[in-house]
């Protein structure tokens, strides 16, 4: 098996539509969770809330190209321009055939699709729609865009897994890669935000309903006094890259992703299940060759929500104890669901490069439920050599990777 490693990055979040300010803001401590004024005119939707991203500059994508974009795919695009910039690759290289995509989402784009219907529904007249808005729905739309405005004629894969997506996206293109079938693979998510996205959420009495008034306040990882999660948007693309076409490059090396697992509970499409969390992270790091106890930092999926944090926080315990600090990052910039995986990856590599962990915005007081780990309250100085990302979706999904510095450099 070839090895894999992270030669470059790139985010649209709602702190910002580049990395740096997306790690400027989480270290000045910045939630980027608001009111959203408008969602009041929906009829039962009790959560206000949520973390928007900026869309901006998608006019300088050509027209041909930008017409079957949505907001997410925009943010999709922007993020894997930054992501190859990043890694100094060349436009020769990227139509090789050797170069691929693999981006998740929870679904197609959430306000085309609710355009559409708007559009076609009071007459139920199809002629309505334009044959671009098929292009913005679909559920690879972010994959598909991406690869047609670089010209990719590698692998084109979409990952569609509600929370789980970008690091599934993550574990197919480092599988392909070991496997030998591409040198390159531009990895992720992207999510956008819209209320009836929230909406889904929040009949499943997994939003945050308490806090409309006061928004930088939640979500509340861990803690006490949380209430359920908050959306937000956005997208965060890595490149993946075999390790040896990486040296011959003389690319910059952000990690080794080692392990990787991903596995359904069998046991309830909406609440999580420490049982099968456990597995998950024991599958992962066995296939790193990697001990719990060899296991510096652990990012936490860590939504705010009452079950799933409780189910994270037993099964991070049962397998690493309170020995190993964990954090999670959505009381920044929210849940971006299908990008959140890459997002908060992208964030653990800046703490794995610059020796420190983020804490938990919001939390607190831990809950009673939740003890037992040792949770990052403040930063905390650390020195990083492995580190695991969890994500756990809906469905009962889970997923879970292992990265490690790489010595040589």
């Amino acid at each position: 098996m070839k090895r894999v490693v992270i030669t470059g990055v790139g985010a649209v979040s709602p702190l910002g539509n580049d990395v740096p300010s997306l790690i400027e803001g989480i270290e000045q401590g910045k939630s980027a969770v608001q009111y959203m004024e408008g969602w009041e005119q929906y009829t039962g939707l009790r959560s206000l809330v949520g973390a928007p991203a900026e869309l901006k500059d998608e006019k300088s994508i050509p027209r041909k190209s930008r017409r079957s974009m949505g907001r997410m795919s925009f943010f999709a695009v922007q993020a894997t321009q930054q992501a190859i910039a990043d890694a100094g690759l060349e436009q020769k290289e990227l139509s090789s055939g050797r170069v691929g995509c693999v981006i998740g989402s929870t679904m197609g784009g959430a306000e085309s699709l609710n355009d559409a219907f708007e559009t076609m529904l009071p007459e139920k007249d199809l002629s309505q729609l334009t044959s671009m808005r098929f292009f913005q729905c679909v559920s690879h739309t972010a994959a598909m865009n991406v690869s047609q405005y670089l010209g990719l004629t590698g692998y084109v894969m979409a990952t569609s897994a509600a929370c789980a997506s970008a690091s599934q996206a993550l574990g197919a293109g480092y599988d392909i890669i070991r496997l030998g079938k591409q040198d390159v693979v531009l990895c992720g998510g992207a999510e956008e935000l819209h209320p009836t996205v929230t909406g889904s959420f929040d009949v499943l009495f997994a939003t945050s309903v308490n806090y409309n008034d006061i928004p930088h306040r939640t979500p509340r990882p861990f803690d006490r006094e949380r209430d359920g999660l908050v959306c937000g948007e956005g997208s965060g693309i890595l490149v993946l890259e075999e390790y040896e076409h990486a040296l011959m490059r003389k690319a910059k090396i952000y990690a080794e992703i080692v392990g990787y697992h991903t596995c359904g509970s069998g046991a309830h499409v909406s609440q999580s299940n420490k049982d099968a969390m456990v597995f998950c992270l024991r599958e992962a790091l066995a296939s790193a060759h990697i001990s719990p106890g060899e296991v510096d930092y652990i990012n936490a999926h860590a939504t705010a929500t009452m079950q799933g944090d409780k189910e994270e926080a037993e099964a991070i315990r049962d397998i690493f104890g309170d020995e190993v600090p964990v954090s999670g990052l959505k009381g920044y910039i929210g849940h971006t669901l299908g990008a959140s995986g890459s997002l908060e990856l992208i964030v653990s590599l800046a703490m794995m490069e610059k020796g420190l962990v983020y804490p938990t915005l919001n939390l607190k007081t831990v809950s009673p439920d939740c003890e037992g780990i040792h949770h990052v309250m403040h930063p905390l100085a650390w020195d990083i050599r492995v580190m695991v990302k969890n994500c756990f979706a809906f469905g009962g999904i889970n997923a879970a990777l292992v990265c490690k510095k790489v010595n040589h450099q």
